[in-house]
């Protein structure tokens, strides 16, 4: 695949990440008669990845995220020098579905994206469950850490083939049915920027942390892994794991 094919196939895919996990939170969850409550928000993240990663695994890899991308280069699966596009590539896509959203969303009478705080991340008084500073930190590094255990060991040469978007899906399921009322969970740095926009107010100012976090958790798993589980793919390894991109 060429790289413009690659960063369509990205922007694309967390264009989709965006719409689908945010859109069940700002759109599906809001109402208490039809809800889906926070239970059918993380599955809905869940299914966003799944999907994308059979859709387009074999093109881009999915990685839908920077930290999967900077995980991945830090496990030996990606080269650095692919980093910078792959990361712009994942923010416009993000940024992408949440104008969408913004535009659904908009659509009810009384909306607005500031006050209802759009599926933005946040501490402290931001926090759904009014976690401090240092509680969401640790939340957001070790939950991004474990996500890309489970990427760098499902792909893996050795993993058995075809199998690891259900285990990637169901991961990032799991890992937003702890964290949601921490953070609102994030463990993606383009996922916490798009709404953040469109909030326009505190989740700016605390974007910071939802892109240092989810980064050094990726980092410290990719180290890990590289040790622990071994290295037998040669770099980039789409998250599918059964082809080269």
């Amino acid at each position: 695949m060429t790289l413009s094919q690659r960063l369509a196939a990205e922007f694309i895919g967390t264009l989709w990440l965006v719409l689908g996990g945010c859109g069940s939170a700002v759109l599906a969850a809001a109402f208490p008669a039809l809800g889906i409550g926070f239970v059918g928000v993380s599955l809905a993240f869940g299914l966003t990845v799944l999907t994308m990663a059979y859709a387009i695994g074999h093109v881009s890899g999915c990685h839908l995220n920077p930290a999967v991308s900077v995980g991945l280069w830090a496990g030996g699966r990606f080269p650095a020098k692919s980093l910078p596009a792959y990361i712009v590539a994942q923010v416009a896509g993000a940024i992408a579905g949440a104008g969408i959203l913004y535009v659904i969303a908009s659509g009810q009478a009384g909306f607005d994206a500031a006050t209802s705080g759009f599926a933005s991340n946040g501490y402290g008084e931001h926090s759904p469950g009014g976690y401090s500073l240092a509680a969401c930190l640790v939340c957001e590094v070790a939950m991004t850490f474990g996500f890309l255990f489970v990427i760098l060991g499902s792909t893996h040469g050795d993993a058995p083939k075809g199998f690891a978007p259900i285990a990637i899906g169901l991961c990032l399921t799991l890992i937003h049915l702890i964290s949601i009322p921490v953070t609102n969970t994030s463990v993606n740095p383009a996922r916490s920027l798009g709404p953040a926009l469109f909030q326009g107010g505190w989740a700016l100012s605390q974007l910071w942390l939802f892109w240092v976090a989810p980064l050094v958790g990726a980092v410290l798993a990719g180290f890990a892994y590289k040790w622990v589980g071994g290295q037998t793919n040669p770099a980039p390894v789409p998250v599918t794991g059964d082809k080269q991109s």
